[in-house]
């Protein structure tokens, strides 16, 4: 018996998905905070255990259609074959104590990760009623930033001191155990009708040409572009000002953790109030004003409460734009999930690269990062909550219809 739309067993899907997604995370940032230490491990250079993490969004941008084309079509297995994946990298890199073993269990990840976290919306979708699934995306995403956060936590304390070892093998286990959880409650069907529904054409070239997804791609190219630059650049950019690398790692900690409580309590508000264009414009003055308050104020607490305000506003903008997603794409929801976070990698790699032109200025690369967010005014004045779903489906079915 399949669940009916309105009923409310999509919930433990959705908690272990986002642990899943937050499995991802752990495993992409494994390296990051403790890059020295693991390139005098396995005898590298520290920029090639950069391409430990470097490989994640490389990997994104080049597989989000397909992995979005993947869940359109068999989207129960496909998810969970990808959380089956994230477990395999997590074990793999336990299979020696080598770079190349830990590379590969690097690259099963990423090539995993467009599947699992371009899902989130069309599982609210699938799982939850049409008044829940802003919360289930919003759950679904917040995985991400914890898994982050863990990350940066789990790094220093277990994996410092050449304890390399005991950090993989905890972080195989917070691998494992969410996939086959997650591949446990996805062998209950969701909703019938909409899993298997035929796309015609191409989805994801439809979803392009509809202004509304051109612009919610945009600014999440900027603000996801801006949080990932901060997150690479920041104690670099504070060092001058005698900021330490423990200090900065705090400070993005405590941005991470505004963003967590953020994804918590302003998705579903913001759904319930249909005031996406006011939040967007919100976001986008916050992160200027956040942006340009860094480099231009030298105190510490000033700038401890810039990043917190900013976690909080621009982590909570990617489920508003990915629930705005699945209201637009309805069966294809899989697709615009990728699309969304495809332009997610594509500005985390742009801006941390502007600002790493400019990594030795720091008020610059600062007041870039402001300029850029300012781009984003003209796009959330564009934007519109929509009042119907896109019509994808084989024999023209009413994209519209939620029943």
């Amino acid at each position: 018996m399949t669940p009916r739309r309105g009923s409310s067993t999509g919930w433990p899907v959705i908690a272990a998905y986002a642990l899943v997604c937050a499995a991802t995370q752990i495993l992409w940032l494994t390296y990051a905070a403790i890059t020295t230490e693991t390139a005098r491990r396995y005898g590298v250079p520290v920029s090639a255990v950069g391409w430990l993490a470097e490989i994640f969004p490389l990997l994104y941008v080049a597989l989000a259609i397909p992995a979005g084309i993947l869940l359109d079509r068999w989207f129960r297995p496909a998810l969970a074959a990808g959380g089956g994946l994230v477990a395999l990298g997590g074990l793999a890199r336990l299979g020696g104590e080598t770079f190349a073993w830990a590379m590969a269990g690097q690259v099963l990840v990423a090539v995993a990760q467009p599947v699992v976290l371009s899902g989130v919306s069309k599982l609210a979708g699938e799982y939850l009623p049409a008044d829940r699934r802003a919360t289930g995306i919003a759950i679904g995403s917040a995985g991400n930033f914890v898994g982050m956060l863990l990350a940066l936590l789990l790094g220093p304390t277990l994996g410092a001191h050449g304890q390399l070892e005991r950090l993989l093998a905890v972080e195989a286990v917070l691998a494992v155990v969410p996939a086959v959880a997650l591949a446990v409650v996805l062998r209950r069907p969701a909703h019938q009708g909409d899993e298997h529904a035929a796309i015609e054409g191409s989805a994801a070239r439809a979803l392009w040409q509809l202004p509304a997804m051109r612009t919610m791609c945009g600014l999440v190219f900027l603000g996801f572009g801006i949080f990932v630059a901060l997150a690479t650049w920041l104690q670099t950019l504070l060092h001058p000002d005698h900021v330490s690398e423990t200090t900065a790692g705090v400070l993005l900690v405590g941005m991470v953790i505004a963003g967590i409580v953020g994804c918590a309590v302003l998705p579903p508000l913001v759904a319930r109030n249909d005031s996406e264009r006011s939040f967007m414009r919100a976001v986008v003055l916050v992160a200027c004003v956040g942006c340009v308050t860094l480099g231009a104020v030298p105190w510490l607490g000033v700038r401890a409460l810039a990043l917190v305000v900013m976690g909080a506003m621009l982590l909570p903008a990617l489920p508003v734009i990915l629930t705005a997603a699945e209201q637009l794409a309805g069966a294809a929801a899989g697709t615009a999930g990728a699309i969304v976070w495809m332009a997610g990698n594509l500005g985390g790699l742009a801006v941390a690269l502007l600002v790493q032109i400019l990594v030795h200025h720091p008020l610059a690369a600062f007041l870039a990062m402001g300029a850029v967010s300012l781009l984003g005014l003209p796009l959330a004045a564009r934007v519109t909550t929509p009042d119907g779903r896109l019509t994808l489906f084989a024999g023209g079915a009413s994209a519209a219809d939620t029943g």
